[in-house]
């Protein structure tokens, strides 16, 4: 028997037990109680609970790169309101001179964690961040979202809904991303298709520890399965709220990344890491309520789709290469833009073309959606669900053309084009403001300028190394 861990006695809770303590948390995310209220509720069971001995608390930067600072329990509760870190360390956020930031904890974004993910005695809270004049700060990708949020609640009644679809890749190796060589690639964990891994291979292991762990932590599960490439996986759970469905993004991926790193391999959501065969996508299913009724619902309209969806529809495609960067953030994503496979780069709508930027799927009145299939896997979710929802009901709108066999639009062929026709955007300028513009074009500029403008038929090591879920610092300084 291991007397190390007879000496500790850290929280461990049974995978049932997680499911039904996270949907509660769930519940409470959304209910009519106050943050005071919740501030209360959960600081009383961090008091009580003595076997808790850290709180984690997670925010993004504006590339949506995952950060966790994790803060001894009897720290926390004495400190909570008071958390401070280095911004300038964060790419694209202070400067050094101003470098001190502010974290407040949002009460409403609480987990309990599974142990064989994220170890013994931690919990997991969102972070919104603050500047040093007590402001929200301007950087703050998820403060954008859920301010966005609130207004459109309190001014409209509205809710937004999302559900997602990330898939990505198992590939073999720690770190794969990190020691990419593009002379040998990326090593496949599986070779099987669509739907087909024998029940104890590799990617039928991961993708069952990975969906056990979800449901763990409420995600509400309903398919998880390979996808059409070898070795590539889906795991589709429950819509919920756009905020929380952007949390359960980062979370998505962190728990994938974790489980592919016990097998000894690797979880990468780069869009497109082998050419040859179909990239991976973020399908982005929305939906507006309002008092408990689905918006997008209309037995008489077109499609059984409302005026209020079209309008949707027509806003996002109207703007979609302003947009683009947001969607498709890195040099890799514009390898998935690729026609040849089921690529969503065509600038229309339909019903059944899975080229089309936005399908409208088969759907009932409590399930009426858009989805929005341009969106790489590795887009930041807050960023990219604040652009989509804005620009929804707010951008501008023109009537559709008479001419339905008029020439179709693509979407951009590679990153410089869809930085030019960002930079270009008004619709950006008043949807980010200028600074939050300019301080993500010099990033996403910053990764184009490391990497070839001809992408070619080779996965190129610049567009591995520089891509900002992958960041090293090491591997930048060394350029």
């Amino acid at each position: 028997m291991d007397n190390q861990t007879n000496l500790r006695n850290f929280l461990e809770i049974p995978y049932d037990r997680l499911e039904e303590l996270n949907l509660e948390a769930k519940k409470k995310r959304v209910s009519n109680l106050s943050d005071k209220d919740l501030k209360t509720h959960y600081l009383n069971y961090l008091k009580k609970e003595k076997r808790l001995k850290a709180v984690t608390i997670g925010f993004s930067d504006m590339e949506g790169r995952f950060h966790m600072l994790d803060y001894d329990k009897k720290f926390f509760l004495g400190s909570y309101d008071n958390l401070t870190f280095d911004g300038s360390s964060i790419r694209g956020f202070s400067r050094q001179a101003e470098s001190d930031l502010r974290l407040k904890v949002d009460w409403r974004a609480f987990w309990w964690l599974p142990t064989d993910v994220f170890g013994p005695g931690k919990v997991l809270m969102m972070g919104e961040i603050f500047g040093q004049d007590g402001k929200p700060y301007q950087m703050d990708s998820r403060g954008l979202l859920k301010t966005y949020a609130k207004e459109l609640k309190s001014n409209k009644g509205y809710t937004v809904y999302a559900s997602n679809e990330v898939e990505g890749f198992l590939v073999k190796g720690e770190d794969a991303e990190k020691n990419f060589n593009e002379r040998t690639g990326f090593e496949l964990a599986a070779k099987g298709g669509y739907y087909h891994s024998l029940p104890n291979d590799a990617l039928r292991v991961f993708i069952d520890r990975t969906a056990e762990a979800q449901r763990a932590m409420g995600f509400e599960n309903e398919k998880d399965h390979p996808e059409v490439a070898p070795s590539q996986f889906e795991l589709n759970y429950s819509y919920s709220e756009i905020v929380n469905a952007a949390d359960q993004i980062q979370i998505y991926k962190l728990v994938a990344r974790q489980i592919a790193r016990n097998m000894g391999m690797t979880a990468t959501f780069l869009p497109k890491p082998i050419v040859g065969i179909n990239g991976s996508g973020m399908h982005t299913n929305l939906s507006i309520a309002k008092n408990g009724k689905n918006l997008f619902y209309d037995k008489g309209g077109r499609g059984q789709l409302s005026k209020l969806g079209w309008d949707v529809v027509n806003r996002i495609l109207n703007s979609a290469n302003d947009i683009c960067l947001i969607l498709n953030g890195s040099v890799n994503a514009y390898r998935r833009l690729d026609p040849h496979f089921e690529a969503p780069n065509e600038i229309k709508v339909s019903e059944v073309d899975r080229g089309a930027m936005i399908r409208i799927p088969l759907f009932n009145e409590k399930s009426a959606r858009i989805e929005v299939r341009s969106v790489a896997p590795d887009a930041n979710p807050y960023l990219m669900m604040y652009v989509l929802s804005k620009v929804a009901l707010e951008g501008p709108i023109k009537k559709e053309r008479k001419n339905k066999r008029a020439r179709i639009s693509f979407l951009p062929s590679n990153v410089d084009i869809a930085i030019q026709r960002f930079k270009d955007s008004d619709v950006i300028t008043n949807i980010l403001g200028e600074e939050f513009k300019s301080k993500f074009l010099d990033l996403k500029q910053a990764s184009a300028n490391r990497s070839p403008l001809d992408l070619g038929t080779r996965v190129k090591n610049g567009e591995v190394l520089y891509h900002h879920e992958v960041y090293n610092q090491v591997i930048w300084n060394g350029f």
